[in-house]
């Protein structure tokens, strides 16, 4: 781990050491702190370069400004100045012995401080610290404690973060009740850090994450957010997802998660509908072909979230969900809303959930043309996400059902292929537009034109393919009744 760490810090060195060089001769310390140190030890370290010092921000202003490319000060009032730099850029002159293309690195300076949360406040309360050993105790983790001070190199970690990283375990330098009520965020970070890092976080913090999991509310919604979506995207998001429900975190978040706990899924009455959906997120994300995709596990996540309101105790013993896809997608919309995503994210996850049971009236294929082209249409730019879905819905152990399944379902798929080539299923649109409509018809834009032309169109996902004299012919039968 110590041999990767040097490998990373050297690649970086040139461009690390010259900052600290400039920090140095204004009299000032600099070291690497946080993520950045973890991430060199854990030999993955980008090119987003986190430092510390004890300059306040209108020193490290004055003394990056001459040397960066560009400079930000978007977090000023928090004590964080933004800057980017090209290695081997010039600056003062120093060299920074790097050879090929230039690499260009985006570096934070946060001036030492603590900071914490009154009771009722949502923004925290900025001081500034005069010693590293002071900021580090305010971090949020031990594995994110550590310094490399420069340019000599050498190596803090008053909290014992590196024994933590090498043993994959997540541990607050402080207390964690104390960690926490400076900002209660850190415990959705901490179930954050276990899905990025697939580490166990230690029994103390779980018990403060318990037991003060109601400090959250003080927290923004798009601060909530934006640790949620860092941990759906995680290479491990199953590990914590559970510790936010088992904590009590989730039902501040997403309440509509812990409450599938409650629900039996009625094709599989060995496991609940929160295991299910647990199991179709982790399917989702073997599906994904460029990346994690938010919108697919989140999908993923929430297609089951209506059953709980829909569940029916049938006569003959069996358990019944009907149209749980459609309040699903309400309460999707709600819960999205609530948390602030972008409404394209909102609308286009919540229109998954509502068509995840659409494939289930396909049986063996006997689904009309028309059928195909509707689920087509109806699915939009989400058709591709949306066999994903449909296909990790599928958490059946029984292996003939899950192999019939998954033909049906090639099946469709052949089908959506080959009406795609013959008819351009991609852009359905009836023959004639609105123009030639209202031409045809001899009428000015009003409610009968769009009538018209959803008829027109509702004809072309019917019969498929038209030709002009065809699409003109059956207009004016549709005219004359009309009239009639």
């Amino acid at each position: 781990m110590q041999q990767q760490a040097v490998t990373e810090l050297l690649r970086v060195a040139p461009v690390a050491d010259e900052l600290a060089r400039r920090f140095e001769r204004a009299g000032f310390s600099l070291a690497l702190v946080g993520g950045s140190v973890r991430d060199a030890l854990l030999g993955r370290l980008g090119n987003d370069l986190d430092f510390t010092t004890d300059a306040r921000p209108e020193d490290v202003l004055r003394i990056v400004r001459p040397w960066a490319d560009a400079v930000w000060e978007v977090g000023i009032a928090f004590g964080t100045v933004g800057c980017q730099k090209a290695a081997g850029g010039g600056g003062d002159g120093e060299g920074d012995g790097s050879d090929g293309e230039a690499t260009t690195y985006q570096i934070e300076v946060t001036t030492y401080r603590s900071e914490a949360y009154d009771r009722v406040s949502r923004k925290p309360e900025v001081s500034y610290g005069d010693s590293i050993e002071e900021d580090l105790v305010r971090r949020d983790f031990t594995v994110n404690a550590m310094a490399v001070a420069l340019p000599g190199k050498q190596f803090v970690d008053p909290h014992g973060g590196l024994r933590d990283l090498a043993e994959k375990v997540l541990r607050t330098p402080g207390t964690p009740e104390e960690s926490f009520s400076d900002d209660p965020l850190r415990m959705m970070r901490a179930a954050r850090f276990a899905a990025q890092l697939d580490f166990t976080v230690a029994e103390p913090v779980v018990a403060a994450m318990t037991e003060m999991a109601d400090r959250l509310d003080i927290v923004s919604a798009e601060r909530v957010r934006d640790e949620l979506n860092k941990l759906l995207l995680a290479a491990h998001p199953r590990k914590g997802l559970a510790l936010l429900v088992d904590t009590g975190l989730a039902q501040r978040v997403v309440p509509e998660i812990p409450a599938l706990r409650l629900e039996r899924d009625e094709h599989h009455r060995h496991k609940d509908v929160y295991e299910h959906s647990l199991i179709v997120l982790e399917q989702a994300m073997d599906l994904e072909e460029n990346g994690p995709d938010l919108t697919l596990r989140l999908a993923a996540l929430l297609h089951d979230i209506g059953k709980p309101k829909t569940r029916r105790f049938e006569k003959d013993g069996r358990v019944s969900f009907h149209h749980h896809e459609v309040v699903g997608a309400k309460l999707t919309k709600k819960r999205m809303v609530a948390l602030k995503y972008p409404n394209e994210l909102i609308r286009d996850v919540s229109r998954l959930v509502e068509l995840h049971l659409r494939f289930h009236g396909y049986g063996a294929g006997e689904w009309t043309d028309s059928a195909v082209r509707r689920y087509v249409r109806d699915a939009g730019p989400l058709l591709d996400r949306l066999h994903k879905l449909t296909r990790s819905d599928c958490t059946t152990r029984n292996r003939r059902k899950a192999s019939a399944l998954s033909r049906a379902y090639d099946g469709l798929e052949e089908r959506i292929s080959r009406l795609q080539e013959q008819e351009e299923l991609d852009a359905i649109r009836p023959a004639l537009d609105g123009n030639q409509i209202m031409e045809l018809l001899g009428v000015g834009p009003g409610p009968m034109v769009g009538q018209a032309y959803r008829h027109m169109l509702e004809l072309r996902l019917e019969e498929g393919p038209m030709t002009e004299d065809e699409a003109v012919a059956a207009l004016r039968k549709w005219w004359a009744a009309q009239e009639d």
